[in-house]
């Protein structure tokens, strides 16, 4: 097009090239170990099958903008592909949360039971996670949608290459604007290994409690057996190894982000071949955060939620302190009394083994005059979680709204 390669010569070109990658695609292609590198390699080849004309294959390009391309459009596929497990994981967990909208289970903090909570309003905070995951993928891809052909060796080309036209014909959406950044970067790999590791630490985040919720202490979950396995020598158990492995994976994600800045941080300008040592690294992660966002999918939508065990626990260790608490605020107590208050019930409680929804209004009363009958609806988990209905709570008008608007789209 550009009257650099006669339109004879591009034809043996792509004639010989296509050979070639048949070849390689059915194994049959001729590696020999004293070539270079795979781009010697393939001239080489092209040049015994065609000649002459094989010999211009490289011209007006340079190995250090081929591969900067070549992973570019490698990671332009990979990001693709995990957007969409990703929307497929949201939609699960939007299904899922639809589904246990009216399930009470205890919230934690410091792995200490706090408030009641909707189980639906726990899968939504994980909706949320993988949403920003989402979000921050898709920024990444447009400084992945860059086209470095022509950036050359690192100072561009003296033939008359046509860049707009060779980034519309590999679909890019930019062109780099600095030959020497386009060899030398490679913040782009960074970039997507960083969001690859907040993947795997939300998904890791959510195994942790799934592991936990398992065992018999809290019997909140069942996970399927197609996720789990025996023990080789105790009968009994079932293991959650499929969430244990991506609790483990999420390790090597995050060296790999490590391994990869400290490779970028001694670098001069521009090329070097230091820059090989982002392949491993990134290919183990996009193969590691693709399957493993797949294969939770497949889990989380298999999982049997313990509803009565959580409802029943929900009731439990003193969950609706806080509520009595803001009870006595609404009739006039100052909160930090409030609090004081409740502690000196919770106390009591203790040394009577009760439950604050267990206690008499007489006997509350006794720690505060203002207390009255309306307050015993307050102990209960079913009335704590409904009023929760600020912006973002768990009430169960609010978790529904937000599931409305996440299955419209908005």
């Amino acid at each position: 097009r550009q009257g650099i390669i006669s339109s004879r010569d591009a034809a043996e070109i792509r004639r010989g090239l296509e050979q070639i990658r048949q070849e390689m695609e059915t194994g049959s292609f001729p590696y020999d170990q004293r070539d270079e590198d795979i781009h010697m390699a393939v001239e080489k080849a092209l040049a015994k099958r065609i000649g002459k004309a094989g010999e211009r294959l490289h011209t007006g390009r340079s190995r250090n903008d081929q591969v900067a391309l070549d992973v570019r459009l490698y990671l332009r596929d990979a990001s693709d592909k995990l957007l969409k497990l990703l929307g497929r994981l949201k939609k699960s967990l939007a299904a899922t949360a639809r589904k246990e909208s009216r399930t009470v289970m205890p919230g934690y903090t410091h792995l200490q039971k706090a408030q009641p909570v909707l189980l639906a309003h726990y899968l939504l905070a994980f909706w949320e996670m993988f949403d920003r995951d989402e979000e921050r993928l898709r920024d990444c891809l447009k400084r992945i949608d860059v086209m470095p052909l022509g950036a050359a060796a690192l100072a561009g080309s003296s033939l008359p290459l046509d860049r707009e036209y060779t980034a519309r014909l590999l679909k890019f959406s930019q062109i780099s604007r600095n030959s020497m950044d386009t060899v030398a970067d490679r913040d782009f790999i960074a970039e997507f290994i960083f969001v690859a590791a907040l993947i795997m630490m939300h998904l890791s985040r959510f195994c942790e409690d799934l592991i936990i919720w398992s065992t018999d202490e809290f019997a909140f979950v069942e996970i399927s057996d197609a996720f789990t396995t025996g023990s080789s020598i105790m009968p009994q158990k079932k293991n959650p190894d499929v969430a244990e492995l991506i609790r483990g994976k999420t390790g090597r994600v995050y060296g790999h982000l490590m391994a990869l800045l400290t490779i970028l941080k001694g670098l001069p300008m521009t090329y070097n071949r230091d820059l090989q040592e982002d392949k491993e690294g990134l290919f183990d992660t996009v193969d590691t955060v693709t399957s493993s966002v797949a294969i939770f999918t497949e889990m989380i939508s298999q999982i049997d939620f313990r509803r009565q065990r959580m409802r029943q626990e929900a009731d439990r260790g003193f969950t609706t302190a806080t509520d009595l608490a803001e009870y006595l605020v609404e009739k006039g107590v100052p909160f930090r009394e409030a609090h004081g208050i409740v502690g000196r019930i919770v106390g009591h409680c203790l040394e009577s083994g009760k439950e604050l929804s267990a206690l008499t209004w007489k006997e509350l009363k006794g720690f505060h005059p203002l207390i009255q009958k309306d307050v015993l609806p307050r102990l209960k988990a079913d009335q704590s979680v409904n009023s929760k209905r600020t912006l973002g709570g768990t009430s169960g008008a609010r978790v529904t709204e937000r599931i409305s608007e996440i299955e419209k789209g908005s």
